[in-house]
């Protein structure tokens, strides 16, 4: 196949993760006699300070001619204080609405060397394996009036939830279509009892459901689901919610993994371009040092092939690469502490390196 893809390297560990999901990308295509064309944009805080805006429009460009985008990270307290308009993350923001990029996919699937790497016990920890699917250009992110302003001498500030039917209607649709490939159960996160958003969203899924007489449907209030994320992960099979309690959920759920090191996501709109990135920040203390763990970034690659250019045999490749390397006790510092499976130390050069160097030997 001939593909072209955006690499976003971004701010703090983003350049040094995707440096590596860069050269599995080149595995895969040697191995594969795929023609892989990369290019690289340039976004966030880096972006602010070249260009005076964290999204350029040559690096929009580029992503619209691409067949899928690959991000690091980014942000910093460097750029903390800025207006929000001005902000790293309003990149993000930009990409997501700009592409409707409306469906974020993160799966949550334990890899068993890594149980102790968890805070949570290994029982509670045993089989547990889900997908969180977040709406993503609704909700408070994206709702006006958004706002601050002097009333009666007062500063206030204003963030509006807003979802028409249409947006609740087409992501619950993939959720249900997520579960019959699954374990045929779809778990609807929301409030109802207290935001009108909830409602609609709690009716309109329940209108979607008969479509799909195969999967089961359960509604739960986001702050239930969240104690029960860390109680009883294995309920979960497809957890379906709004695009902010997607957000705090999803990164609640890392502690399954045993790390934010370690999980994908795909952000996916109507067509086959995909925006993919690992879902941990950009870890400024970090940056520089060589230890980031990039196998966020590596799986999102692989969630890359599977997604945007269906190339399943190219995706079970590398996640079984990561499977055998994490299995051999290659771990990165954030996993190495406290875990008995651990055997060697590795900086994040070195886990890219090793996880070609599976890919070239034939991990499948």
């Amino acid at each position: 196949m001939n593909l072209k893809i955006v690499t976003l390297p971004g701010d703090g560990i983003g350049p040094e993760v995707l440096n590596q999901g860069v050269k599995v990308i080149r595995t895969i295509e040697k191995k594969y006699n795929h023609k892989i064309e990369v290019l690289e944009g340039i976004i966030g805080g880096i972006a602010i300070d070249k260009f005076g805006t964290p999204l350029p429009l040559e690096t929009l460009e580029i992503c619209k001619e691409s067949d899928a985008i690959l991000l690091g990270a980014v942000g910093g307290p460097k750029w903390d204080n800025l207006p929000g308009n001005l902000r790293p993350e309003k990149a993000l923001l930009e990409l997501r609405g700009g592409f409707n990029f409306f469906a974020n996919i993160r799966p949550i699937k334990i890899f068993e060397p890594l149980t102790f790497s968890s805070t949570l016990k290994p029982e509670i920890l045993k089989d547990a394996d889900f997908v969180i699917i977040r709406e993503l250009t609704g909700g408070l992110y994206f709702g006006k009036p958004k706002e601050r302003r002097v009333e009666n001498g007062e500063e206030l500030a204003i963030d509006t939830m807003i979802y028409r039917t249409s947006e609740i209607e087409r992501i619950a649709h993939i959720a249900f279509e997520t579960a019959i490939q699954r374990r045929k159960k779809v778990t609807s996160v929301d409030k109802a009892n207290i935001l009108e958003c909830s409602r609609l969203w709690r009716e309109v899924v329940e209108k979607v459901s008969p479509k799909y007489p195969s999967v089961t449907l359960e509604h739960m209030y986001v702050d239930n689901c969240a104690m029960q994320i860390v109680r009883n992960p294995r309920q979960f099979d497809v957890i379906l919610t709004e695009n902010t309690f997607g957000d705090i959920l999803s990164d609640e759920a890392a502690i399954i993994t045993g790390s934010i090191g370690m999980l994908p996501s795909a952000s996916l709109g109507e067509g086959k371009k995909g925006l993919y990135e690992p879902i941990h920040g950009s870890a400024p203390d970090i940056a520089g040092k060589n230890i980031a763990n990039p196998l966020g970034t590596i799986l999102s690659v692989a969630m890359m092939f599977r997604y945007s250019f269906n190339l399943k045999e190219e995706a079970d490749d590398i996640e079984k690469a990561v499977s055998r390397i994490v299995s051999e006790g290659y771990f990165t510092q954030d996993l190495f502490q406290n875990n008995p499976n651990a055997k060697k130390l590795v900086s994040t050069e070195e886990m890219g390196n090793l996880i070609c160097r599976e890919i070239q030997g034939g991990a499948n």
